[in-house]
């Protein structure tokens, strides 16, 4: 699945026999496909035609055209043909024989009147084609850069993806350790404790009840603490993540992307507020300083992220 920014501008030009169109598009981010027309009274007929033209092409954005035309100018001397000229005259042999008087016309009449032959509009089919050919051009030229931006934007989010696995695995790394250090404290506390209650001394309490009651209350800090469960799913929306980029996903994931065109964006988001749901909790339970950091940087690169997906289509 290709990665397209929804930020783009696309540009062409079409000409034919009566006249030539020139169109521009524009594309910002939207959640939805919203299409604005700024297009001349006389062209409005091509507005339908357009419009549909887009939807087979875009499923996001906030999208204005801009469409202008120019009708082909011929040279008057051009109605001037053969057929014309014998037509005017053949009619001036009749009018003489009413009124011998009358007066042969001049160039500028001749050219007149043949101008005035041609009294009938360009056909709407006309201009309704050269518009749907320029739109192709433009939305072709838009389409480009949407993937080059695109390409842009996925690797910034790689980029993210990277740092975020380096936080994570760092995480893991040093739970052990602060189970480690809650334990020493623990039992120098029992100890202080227990010394406070018996200033004669505890030998009526045994070594092992001193390490059974450690054990249990190191087990409950443990409980409360553990975030094996937030780092593995963490993991798994990051190789999500990276399957979406590149375009690896599973089949099944696949063919309901396929179902729903244009999504990315939008799975983007979700997979987003998920990955930012664990950091939330990776926060409450956070059991030293280390974690805390960990939770508000992962929390950062998050937000930095979905900011980025809003412009992906």
């Amino acid at each position: 699945m290709t990665i397209r920014s929804m930020t783009a501008y696309g540009t062409a030009r079409a000409e034919g026999p009566d006249g030539f169109v020139t169109l521009e598009v524009r594309s910002v981010n939207s959640r939805y496909l919203d299409i604005n027309f700024r297009l001349p009274d006389e062209l409005r007929v091509v507005e339908t035609h357009l419009r549909e033209q887009i939807a087979r092409t875009l499923s996001r954005g906030k999208v204005e055209i801009r469409l202008s035309y120019s009708r082909q100018r011929t040279d008057p001397m051009d109605k001037l043909d053969h057929e014309y000229v014998k037509k005017v005259a053949e009619q001036l042999r009749l009018a003489r024989q009413v009124l011998p008087d009358t007066g042969a016309p001049s160039l500028t009449d001749l050219i007149k009147g043949a101008s005035g032959q041609d009294t009938e509009e360009t056909a709407p089919d006309f201009w309704v084609t050269l518009a749907q050919q320029a739109l192709h051009q433009a939305l072709s030229d838009m389409q480009a850069n949407r993937e080059r931006e695109g390409t842009r934007l996925a690797t910034m989010l790689l980029e993210c993806a990277d740092q975020i696995d380096e936080i994570v695995e760092g995480v893991g790394h040093v739970l052990p350790q602060l189970l480690d250090e809650h334990r020493q404290k623990l039992a120098g506390k029992l100890r202080e404790t227990l010394e406070n209650a018996n200033p004669n001394g505890f030998t009526n309490i045994s070594g092992e009840e001193l390490t059974a009651r450690i054990a249990q209350e190191s087990a409950l800090f443990s409980l409360r603490i553990d975030v094996a469960e937030e780092l593995t799913r963490l993991q798994s929306h990051l190789t999500e993540l990276r399957e979406l980029l590149a375009g690896d996903e599973p089949e099944a994931q696949a063919k309901n992307a396929r179902k729903n065109k244009g999504s990315t964006g939008k799975r983007l988001d979700f997979l987003f507020q998920e990955m930012n749901r664990e950091a939330n909790t990776l926060g409450s339970k956070a059991a030293g300083i280390s974690v805390t950091r960990a939770a508000i940087d992962l929390k950062l690169l998050i937000e930095q992220m979905r900011e980025q997906a809003q412009n992906i289509e």
